[in-house]
């Protein structure tokens, strides 16, 4: 084969195919590492979202089937507190027990005043703090306590306002709880001037002037005074 000679005579020499030289295979296998990384990335990247994407479909099931079986939460029953059959009772000594059941058994036979229980129930030998707890805790109303007394006088005997009065005080209800019980017991005190008159004529004779001046010795007012002896024919 003749060899290849530049223009000035000079042997030219052969240039080696672009395959045989080294940095030709460096830059192939540059490319090549590159496409097998991207590939693989690739692939890793889409194994992990489908993992993600199964691994998510299989926590929503078990929340599905955990919403499904939870058990029902059972409520609370409600009371009612507005209502209450018994109060409950304080602690008590046996000796405050029976004194508190003795002073509820003689209000329900008749009126006291609070001192006047306290009095009775010293007098069925309860000491003085057991006869004043039982006082104290019988749930009695002394107001009406005092109108009911009154009541009671004057189912017995006829009253002046002010004598009724004196008499719930000579029974220890407070002025005024003996006042409440006068104000409310529905008296007519003329009338009450009338039978009180009767009542001394039965008893004894009085001139005019002698009934009304015990008529006002009981506390009557001068005109029902007069209405009373005039209505027993003076």
């Amino acid at each position: 084969m003749a060899k290849k000679t530049t223009a000035d005579g000079t042997e030219a020499k052969a240039k080696k195919p672009l395959f045989k030289k080294w940095w030709f295979w460096l830059i192939v296998a540059v490319i090549v590492i590159g496409i097998i990384s991207s590939s693989g990335g690739s692939s890793e990247k889409s194994t992990k979202a489908s993992s993600d994407a199964t691994e998510s479909e299989d926590n929503t099931e078990i929340q599905s089937d955990t919403i499904k079986t939870a058990a029902p939460v059972e409520e609370a029953p409600i009371s009612d507190n507005n209502t209450t059959e018994t109060e409950v009772e304080p602690d008590m000594t046996m000796a405050q027990k029976n004194a508190l059941k003795q002073a509820q058994n003689y209000l329900s036979l008749m009126a006291f005043s609070y001192q006047g229980m306290i009095e009775q129930l010293e007098y069925e030998d309860y000491s003085e703090e057991d006869a004043a707890f039982a006082a104290d805790n019988c749930g009695a109303d002394w107001n009406e306590q005092a109108l009911k007394k009154a009541k009671d006088y004057l189912d017995l005997s006829a009253f002046s306002y002010s004598g009724l009065v004196e008499q719930l005080e000579y029974e220890q209800f407070t002025t005024e709880q003996a006042t409440y019980g006068a104000d409310n017991c529905g008296a007519d005190w003329n009338e009450q001037a009338k039978l009180k008159a009767q009542s001394y004529l039965e008893l004894s004779s009085f001139s005019r002037e002698g009934l009304l001046d015990q008529l006002k010795y009981e506390g009557f007012t001068d005109e029902q005074a007069e209405y009373g002896v005039s209505a027993v024919g003076y």
